[in-house]
């Protein structure tokens, strides 16, 4: 149910769809009220162009980077039990119809996990992801097992869960498979922007986490002053920081995670 009404909310709430519906909604207006009409129009308009070429999306975006920045890339000595690599790097929608695993832009989390599995030798792989899609299917569940047993990953050292739709469901059900006993230790890979959300929802299941923050969308302070110079670069950057600053309040006000603002120590 948390899953569904999310997802509902979200569509009508991300500021790039919200925008447009004051837009519609003002041209609706226009044949009764004219000058409201035009006024919820320009509103509307004002609000795409802002979100879209402005760098707004950078300067949310730019402080969930950096809450992990810089982090050692573990070692042997971390006594590290597994590598927990989160889903959303695959487009389960081209994988089921093409061959092969097919990605997004967010395929440094399965890169960055690959390296570490080869640094870590001893280390389970863990992939969690399953179908987030609100309508339609769109799992890769075959897909990323083949790609990561071609690529020389012993089965023996894999652990799947395809079940989990959202980020709380990823440690959940984690949690049910791994079971992590005191003293145990994981590697999380996941984009820099979701990783406060990730370890405050691992830390609340019960996993010790090593953040390994890759997938970055900015390269320094300097891109919160450069403008997108395309409408949607813009606005799907917006988009993904205020979903992820919605994320971390609700997540906190239902308990799913350990903290408001999750840090580098618990």
């Amino acid at each position: 149910m948390f899953f569904l009404v999310s997802k509902l909310l979200w569509l009508l709430t991300q500021p790039s769809n919200l925008a447009a519906l004051v837009v519609a909604a003002g041209l609706l207006t226009l044949f009764r009220k004219r000058r409201r009409g035009l006024n919820m129009v320009l509103l509307g308009f004002g609000c795409l162009l802002l979100f879209g070429f402005s760098p707004l999306g950078n300067i949310l975006i730019y402080p969930l980077e950096q809450r992990f920045a810089g982090l050692a890339e573990p070692s042997e000595a971390d006594h590290v039990a597994g590598i927990i690599m989160l889903g959303g790097f695959e487009d389960g929608w081209v994988s089921a119809g093409r061959p092969g695993l097919a990605t997004n832009e967010a395929g440094e989390r399965l890169t960055g996990a690959m390296l570490l599995a080869r640094h870590l030798p001893n280390a389970k792989l863990v992939f969690t992801g399953g179908d987030g899609s609100l309508w339609g299917s769109a799992t890769a569940e075959g897909a990323v097992q083949r790609y990561l047993l071609e690529s020389g990953v012993a089965p023996e050292r894999l652990v799947l869960e395809h079940k989990s739709r959202t980020t709380w469901e990823n440690a959940k059900y984690l949690n049910d498979i791994l079971r992590p006993k005191p003293g145990d230790r994981y590697v999380l890979v996941t984009s820099a922007f979701h990783m406060p959300r990730s370890v405050g929802t691992f830390r609340q299941a019960g996993f010790d986490v090593l953040p390994y923050p890759v997938d970055y969308r900015t390269r320094d302070a300097g891109d919160m002053i450069y403008p997108f110079s395309s409408l949607d670069a813009g606005l799907q950057r917006v988009d993904m920081a205020v979903k992820e600053w919605i994320g971390l309040v609700a997540y906190r006000l239902s308990g799913r995670s350990a903290a408001l603002w999750p840090g580098p120590s618990p």
